[in-house]
């Protein structure tokens, strides 16, 4: 008599062993994952904040298309304009930041030496604005 070999197809191998590794695998990185929450900063502005920023003020210096600079209403050489920035710094005492507002055509040069003379007269703050 012969015997009927039954055998299973080289194609298809079982994948029970992988499916049931797999589900372990899962069930072990679900129950050992902790979650932690994340604390973060309110950000409500308070009314002690807006009166520190109205003591804050800033002086604008401005540079025309004819590289005159402009500081409180009044046309200043450069070289003059840390005496006179360093005067309003004397009247104020209190914390002045410096926006230079120069005009498209004006030169680079002329800008920095602004900034320059500004930051010599003690100011950390100074902003470059398109005039």
């Amino acid at each position: 008599m012969r015997r009927k070999m039954t055998t299973e197809s080289a194609d298809s191998p079982d994948m029970t062993p992988m499916l049931d590794i797999v589900f372990i695998m899962l069930i072990f990185f679900i129950v050992t994952t902790t979650f932690t929450n994340v604390s973060g900063i309110d950000m409500n502005k308070s009314t002690n904040q807006e009166s520190n920023q109205k003591d804050n003020r800033a002086l604008v210096v401005s540079i025309d298309a004819a590289e005159n600079i402009n500081f409180l209403g009044r046309i200043v050489d450069v070289n003059a304009l840390r005496a006179n920035v360093e005067s309003e710094i004397a009247k104020s005492k209190k914390a002045i930041s410096f926006i230079v507002k120069t005009h498209e055509v004006a030169s680079t040069d002329v800008l920095i030496k602004a900034v320059d003379q500004i930051k010599r007269a003690g100011v950390t703050q100074v902003q470059v604005a398109k005039l």
